[in-house]
């Protein structure tokens, strides 16, 4: 009788449809090779789930994250629900709320150049040799979770001094929490490159400066990892300056959501970053870019950061690691071979080498 793997689907919005069924192909293919039987469950997470239940993060969706052995999330949001009403829901809220629920509190997002994919990056080929890093970012407290709120008719709100509408975000942190994160990095760096950015702003932020602190005194357990501290926006230019100086980057929430964005372009786009959350229940598995709602529907969304989310799924949740590394070699044998999506195409790439969402998913299951 085969292993059974109970897998949580949660293909939101926009393009996430689509390139969860590349991810259901390309699973099925490994589980036939492994004799593993994958199992997918599938719930409401985000805008769709506004629209059906009126919550972006159903009850239902939190039982049946908590009954997989891993959650693979697509996409969430669009204009659709865009919205300042602070009365009304916005499928970000899921996002925040299924992590906040599981305890996912540590994000690692890879960050490597394929030979293949040089050209697609924004930057020139001779400052990407040697990319390679991995950005670990804080994912349940910060400034994503903080006290935030509206006031109206506060007195010196408004330009000028007179009454206005104050509205606030509440960047905190507490000790545990930078603790557990910044060890989560250090363990890391010790099976890479043993070397850890620790990014802050501690020449203005309070909680920056308490951040420093604890990830020197956790440094002191690690005499065998560098550490170096970098504040963020010096960081932001040194990710296009110097990409290759990094191996393990840490960072509280907000910072890390916007550098790793920025990292994404080294690889030449968001289609190409994968992403795994990590902590204390169910784990979560996603590819970092947005639901891009623009191209929903025509069949040219990258399934890549997808599958490569796969993969990550494959090695830690389900410690196949084989398959996982099969999984990788598919996919760089795919570009090798000059497949591309749009988004990673430029002008060398041959017409007849242009594919849609669905071509290259039967590409990589066609090398698995």
């Amino acid at each position: 009788m085969s292993e059974s793997k109970r897998i949580c689907l949660l293909p939101g919005d926009g393009i996430g449809p689509e390139i969860t069924a590349e991810a259901v192909k390309v699973l099925e293919v490994i589980g036939a090779r492994e004799g593993v039987r994958f199992e997918f469950d599938e719930a409401l997470l985000g805008g769709i789930a506004i629209d059906e239940t009126g919550s972006p993060f159903p009850e239902e969706t939190l039982a049946k994250a908590h009954a997989a052995d891993a959650v693979l999330l697509a996409a969430i949001g669009g204009p659709k629900w865009d919205t300042t009403d602070p009365t009304k829901p916005r499928p970000e809220q899921g996002l925040l709320g299924i992590r906040k629920a599981l305890g996912l509190y540590a994000n690692l997002r890879p960050v490597k150049i394929l030979d293949a994919l040089n050209d697609a990056s924004s930057l020139k080929a001779e400052y990407l040799e040697g990319v390679d890093m991995l950005i670990v970012r804080e994912l349940t407290g910060g400034l994503y979770f903080g006290a935030s709120g509206r006031e109206d008719g506060v007195e010196g709100a408004a330009s000028g001094g007179g009454e206005g509408m104050r509205a606030y975000d509440t960047m905190e942190y507490r000790e545990y929490e930078i603790e557990r994160i910044v060890r989560v990095a250090f363990d890391a760096a010790r099976t890479r490159g043993k070397k850890v950015h620790s990014v802050d702003k501690a020449n203005v932020l309070e909680s920056s400066r308490l951040w420093r602190e604890v990830a020197h005194r956790v440094a002191a357990d690690y005499p065998d990892v560098e550490v170096v501290d970098q504040l963020v926006d010096n960081t932001a230019m040194q990710l296009v300056r110097w990409p290759a100086q990094f191996d393990v980057m840490v960072t509280e929430n907000m910072f890390g959501d916007i550098l790793s964005d920025e990292a994404s372009m080294l690889t030449g786009s968001l289609g190409m970053l994968a992403s795994a959350s990590l902590g204390d229940g169910t784990a979560l598995y996603e590819p970092s870019h947005g639901s891009a709602p623009d191209i929903a529907g025509q069949g040219i969304a990258n399934p890549l950061a997808m599958l490569l989310s796969v993969e990550m799924m494959l090695r830690y949740s389900f410690e196949m690691h084989e398959a996982a590394d099969r999984l990788a070699a598919a996919i760089e044998a795919v570009l090798a071979d000059g497949w591309r999506t749009r988004d990673i195409a430029d002008a060398s790439t041959l017409p007849q080498k242009m594919v849609g969402t669905k071509a290259m998913g039967d590409l990589v299951a066609e090398k698995l």
